[in-house]
């Protein structure tokens, strides 16, 4: 008997070369129904019918075509087993070798927040996940492909094996099958959950695995990666360097995360979205600058702190050009992300071999998940990530002395910065750069101190900028010694007015903005 692949799938990328190999080299019967049948015929290939190898209609408009004895006793049969094999014999059922199926495009669906009801409960898939289980199971006879990324590693295995595949693949598959239907499960459970409890509760989300660590934060921390193919790291594109490790990860998102405050494109063709660079050193930006070139806001991000940007992260939110490339290679960098890099930056950097550099595209960002994951003992924390907008409308000026336009702007870019430093944070800035950060620090007096001296000569007329209130009016007094001309705090702190005053003593202008950053 020539061996069986049973195909039904909604994603019809790579069927047609994997179906033709299958049945013109291999010799496979194939069996499928509905759209994917009639892809494959007018492929010009022969195709037996679910209803016709199974002697049953599809009935429901299609909703049971899949869910019969013929199908999944042929898929779950243990080859090895005699009183299987009889049940196959007596019941007419032949045994199928391979199931490539994917699955109702749920998530896709869902992601329109308009999406009706009944529109999403039909973009459940039955069949598809019960045939991936049942072929997972018995993957020591029967193999499950899931995504046309597994096409060509399966036809490769094939070729090897002259037209076998070994147990080990089978299980990778396996494996792969039971975390797609794990992650489709809770994808279906959070929309539901969403719709009737609350539509803004973060639910816990399933992940695959992408690959292992070489190890954790430390040599001997084990450590692996999950996340999804489409979206987020698991979608960027590393084009040079040494493979990633956890430090890495940690701190290419929080560059990420900082960049993205000022645009992120590969064009810049948005005159509302500034050319930026961003230094990070142990997930805190230490060098931002923003200017109107790529090149220059990439020299004001490294001059910002040089010390602390020595191996350090750099990501940049437009096309690195050649210029800008040939900036990178002033100073010693792990990794440099950015949407895209040029075919000239690239042979630039391409001397820097060990140099990791990732593309990442706007895509793949606003895919992402908007809820953020954080692991305690025993459990974990779900939270909605702070990435809302900075909105100048909700800021009030409570002194007396006015900002200038200039000092506005300085706060605007230190604001937005100054939520990606970790609490307690102060951050000192003018002219679109960053000249002092005071980072993680245990009171906020102390990370004002941090901030000030390394802004050094520079910090006079600057601007000082505070994730959280100042609960005395210690921080004012410090700043007005250095000469900081203007503040910018959330507000909030039963000692407001001991902070006002001082500003107005000192002549210093100050915004509450109404809102903390706090970043743990």
């Amino acid at each position: 008997m020539p061996p069986i692949a049973l195909l039904s799938v909604s994603n019809k990328e790579g069927l047609l070369p994997l179906a033709k190999k299958l049945h013109h080299q291999y010799g496979f019967e194939l069996i499928s129904s509905g759209g994917t049948a009639k892809a494959l015929e007018e492929g010009g290939l022969e195709v037996k019918r679910v209803a016709d190898h199974t002697g049953e209609p599809e009935i429901l408009g299609g909703r049971v075509k899949t869910l019969h004895p013929k199908i999944h006793g042929g898929i779950l049969a243990k080859r090895e087993d005699q009183a299987h094999e009889s049940d196959l014999k007596k019941n007419k059922i032949l045994a199928i070798d391979l199931v490539v199926v994917n699955l109702y495009p749920f998530k896709e669906t869902v992601a329109d927040k308009n999406v009706s009801w009944d529109k999403a409960i039909e973009n459940i898939d039955i069949g598809g996940p019960a045939m991936v289980r049942a072929a997972a199971k018995n993957h020591k006879d029967v193999a499950v492909l899931t995504s046309p990324d597994q096409y060509e590693i399966f036809l490769d295995a094939l070729e090897k094996g002259k037209g076998e595949t070994t147990r080990d693949l089978r299980c990778k598959l396996a494996l792969e099958a039971f975390e797609l239907t794990a992650a489709y499960d809770v994808a279906i459970s959070k929309w539901i959950s969403q719709k009737l409890n609350n539509e803004d509760s973060p639910r816990l989300e399933v992940l695959p695995l992408k690959q292992t660590l070489r190890y954790g934060e430390n040599p001997h921390q084990n450590a692996a990666w999950y996340s999804n193919k489409y979206q987020g790291w698991g979608a960027a594109k590393q084009l040079q360097g040494k493979e990633l490790s956890t430090n890495n990860l940690l701190d290419l998102d929080a560059a990420l995360s900082t960049v993205r405050e000022f645009g992120y494109d590969k064009t810049g063709a948005n005159p509302a979205r500034e050319p930026a660079a961003v230094v990070v050193k142990h997930t805190n930006p230490c060098g931002v600058g923003i200017s109107d070139s790529l090149q220059e806001a990439l020299k004001k991000a490294l001059q910002a702190d040089p010390i602390s940007a020595f191996g350090g992260i750099v990501a940049l939110n437009q096309k690195v050009d050649k210029q800008t490339a040939e900036e990178l290679t002033q100073l010693f960098i792990e990794c440099a992300l950015a949407p895209e890099f040029s075919i000239e930056a690239q042979e630039v950097l391409s001397k820097k071999k060990n140099l990791r550099l990732l593309e990442i595209n706007s895509n793949a960002i606003d895919s992402s998940e908007k809820d953020q994951l954080r692991s305690i003992l025993g459990g974990a924390i779900i939270q909605e990530q702070d990435i809302q907008k900075v909105d100048q409308n909700e800021w009030g000026i409570v002194t007396k002395t006015l900002p200038s336009e200039k000092q506005k702007e300085d706060m605007y870019f230190a604001w937005r910065v100054v939520r990606h430093i970790r609490s307690n944070a102060i951050l000192v800035a003018s002219s679109g750069q960053t000249l002092g950060v005071g980072a993680g620090q245990m009171n906020r007096v102390g990370a004002a101190k941090l901030a000030i001296e390394a802004a050094g000569e520079e910090v006079k007329g600057a601007v000082l900028a505070s994730d959280g209130f100042f609960p005395f009016d210690d921080t004012v007094r410090l700043a007005a010694k250095y000469g900081i001309s203007a503040i910018i705090q959330p507000g909030g702190s039963i000692r407001d007015e001991d902070s006002i005053a001082a500003c107005n003593e000192h002549g210093i202008t100050m915004i509450f903005t109404g809102r903390r950053h706090f970043l743990h």
